[in-house]
């Protein structure tokens, strides 16, 4: 059996400041150019594997994973 089929819908939990964050997050951005707060916030997004960090000759960037 999959688990597919055993859950009908699977949610990953986002508390408020994380979910404001993901919201204003639209394309790639410099993780350099975001406050410490938002870096923290973020890296959490990552954690939880809703934002990807992507390394580029710019520095380090952030997107959404769609």
């Amino acid at each position: 059996m999959k688990l597919n089929e055993l859950l009908d819908s699977f949610e990953i939990y986002m508390t408020n400041e994380e979910e404001a964050e993901y919201s204003k997050l639209e394309g790639m951005v410099p993780l350099a150019s975001l406050s410490e707060r938002q870096q923290f916030i973020i890296n959490n997004l990552i954690r939880k594997s809703l934002v990807s960090k992507i390394q580029s000759n710019k520095g380090i960037m952030v997107a959404k994973n769609d």
